[in-house]
């Protein structure tokens, strides 16, 4: 049984800090306005969605205690409905769409699907996670710091610094013209506060004035971590000793944004989709996830989309659009390279560079956004990949109805 997406919505991402427009905002609350939303465009009512799944990275405090669960029971959906939460870290939103595709295919019904991720209230790094602070395991997988990686990756694979920027500076000028041209309005939906008042219906993390020269005031954010303390380099080089050094080219301007957010995809049979009168917008024609190299870590979208196309039936020359997270600039230049495609095919309105990662939702997120702009500019066939943490990644290719 195939499995579709009837609609996909997103909140606005907010800055991750204590003054960001979503700060008081609780993970729950968030989640539980994005759950009404969807159930309201799409008139679901009653017990009639087998599971909310919900992706969510630091799984610890408000964001503990089957965070699923609480959200279903903030919003207006049936107490029936259970809710499931997940941690495939970057992916955790997309890993959550595809196992509503996969328990679609095996049972029929309908999900709800995605994430949240509310990183001024939950720190990143808060729970303790044993992949960076266990010495039993972090010293046998070579662990360091993901900025480490993402330097090693440009080391390995010949970028630049100013290569870097460029794909910053890009990011936010397509992010901005997005906006600008209304392309997010389908997806997006504002957050209110419990009187119903806007709090925010914009993406806030967005610099659209960004250009090379800003960028190329920052200091390389991962420099002295690496070559000073704790030395992070040196337990890079011992992994990789072909590399005379690791050239430390990432900084916050070509990185991605802490941000705030959440995201929620309706997936379902198309015999549940005719019983409630809704009509899908696309086949999931295949979903696929990988492990690699946890020290490297962020190499994931190359070959689990190698997996996905293979899968699929597919080459990279069949897909019309591409999504891939812009965790760091040099995950998306690696993909480009590996594949020799086109850049303007790859993340056409912009990414997490400009308008920031939202850990648990991002996956979801750019779901949606690679279906909208499939129907925008009349494609078919999209592909959406995220680089994950500890060394993974994971994969879903849409097919436009």
């Amino acid at each position: 049984m195939d499995a579709y997406i009837f609609d996909a919505i997103r909140s606005p991402r907010g800055k991750g800090r204590p003054d960001g427009a979503l700060h008081e905002v609780t993970s729950v609350a968030l989640s539980a306005q994005i759950l009404d939303a969807l159930a309201a465009r799409n008139g679901i009512t009653g017990a009639v969605i087998e599971d909310v799944i919900w992706g969510n990275v630091t799984q610890v405090g408000e964001q503990g205690g089957c965070l699923a669960r609480s959200a279903v029971l903030a919003s207006g959906l049936d107490e029936a409905i259970p809710g499931l939460s997940i941690n495939r870290f970057c992916a955790s939103g997309m890993e959550a769409v595809n196992l509503a595709a996969q328990g679609v295919a095996a049972n029929g019904g309908a999900y709800i699907a995605g994430g949240v991720e509310m990183m001024s209230r939950v720190a990143m790094g808060s729970d303790g996670a044993a992949i960076a602070v266990d010495p039993s395991l972090a010293m046998g997988t070579r662990f360091v710091p993901q900025g480490i990686s993402a330097d090693i990756i440009a080391t390995e694979y010949g970028f630049t610094r100013d290569m870097a920027d460029a794909l910053a500076v890009e990011s936010q000028r397509r992010a901005a013209k997005a906006w600008g041209e209304g392309r997010f309005a389908r997806s997006v939906v504002p957050v209110r506060d419990r009187n119903g008042l806007m709090i925010l219906e914009h993406d806030e993390y967005m610099r659209p004035g960004t250009d090379m020269a800003t960028l190329g005031a920052l200091k390389a954010a991962f420099k002295e971590m690496g070559e000073v303390m704790p030395g992070f380099d040196k337990v890079a080089l011992m992994k990789y000793p072909h590399l005379e050094r690791i050239n430390h080219i990432h900084h916050a301007g070509n990185s991605s944004g802490i941000v705030d957010g959440a995201a929620a995809v309706l997936v379902g049979s198309k015999e549940w989709g005719d019983a409630h009168g809704l009509k899908p917008r696309a086949r999931i024609r295949a979903v696929a996830r990988v492990g690699t190299d946890p020290t490297i870590m962020l190499t994931g979208p190359v070959p689990v989309t190698e997996r996905i196309l293979k899968t699929a039936g597919l080459t990279i020359r069949d897909i019309d659009l591409f999504e891939v997270n812009e965790a760091f600039a040099a995950v998306v230049l690696r993909f480009q390279q590996a594949f020799d495609v086109d850049p303007a095919l790859v993340n056409v309105n912009g990414g997490s560079i400009a308008m920031g990662h939202p850990l648990g939702a991002t996956g979801a997120m750019i779901l949606g956004t690679l279906l909208d702009e499939m129907e925008r500019s009349d494609k078919t066939l999209g592909l959406a990949t995220l680089c994950v943490a500890s060394g993974m990644g994971a994969a879903t290719v849409l097919e436009r109805l």
